[in-house]
């Protein structure tokens, strides 16, 4: 630890160290975190402790890939939502970006990633396969692709594109609301949202 500080407790320094592996977390803001949390009452205390304990036992969505409580997330599972068209996207914060638009009535599948050779990063080490079975089952109208504008993520739209165009569905992507280099995470939800209702066909070049 970069602190030169003697601590009055090996309890307080393992937290420490903990909150600084976090990314964004330094030292400093570890310490100031720990202290923070001994201020509190023990009740308050033990429940924050067992709701991060607890989050050991979040899963993936033996569908989609997004992260739930149960083997099926809450999208998947709802009756009411569009199966026919799948939500291409590659992280689960972009789900909950979308979901939050309060646009979209289909379905997701998250890469897990996209395709950066740069980052070593390629199509096995993306949920491309699981992609690939549910749209083999054939009652898969639309894939909007909804990965970020840059050049990475345009080619991973072309390489699902090449790879899943001959089962028949119809190919789409996010209007150009979202800018070329924008990621979605630092997207607006309007225009985000807009991006989704006015999606236009995509294109292999």
């Amino acid at each position: 630890m970069p602190m030169n500080i003697q601590f009055p407790s090996k309890l307080i320094e393992e937290a420490i160290h903990e909150f600084s592996n976090l990314p964004g977390i330094g030292s400093k803001t570890a310490l100031r975190l720990v202290l923070h949390l001994l201020r509190q009452d023990k009740q308050s205390l033990e429940k924050f402790g067992e709701s991060v304990a607890r989050l050991a036992q979040v899963r993936y969505c033996k569908i989609c890939m997004n992260m739930c409580d149960d083997e099926v997330c809450t999208v998947c599972s709802d009756p009411r939502r569009d199966h026919t068209l799948i939500c291409v996207v590659e992280t689960i914060k972009d789900v909950m970006i979308i979901e939050n638009t309060q646009q979209f009535r289909g379905v997701y599948h998250v890469l897990g990633g996209i395709i950066s050779p740069m980052d070593g990063m390629g199509p096995s080490d993306l949920h491309i396969g699981s992609l690939e079975e549910r749209v083999k089952q054939g009652n898969i109208k639309e894939i909007i692709l909804a990965l970020s504008a840059t050049m990475e993520g345009d080619t991973t739209n072309f390489y699902l594109y090449k790879r899943l165009n001959m089962y028949h569905s119809a190919f789409s992507t996010l209007a150009r609301g979202v800018s070329i280099g924008d990621e979605l995470e630092y997207t607006d939800e309007i225009t985000l949202g807009r991006s989704i209702l006015h999606r236009i066909p995509f294109e292999a070049k």
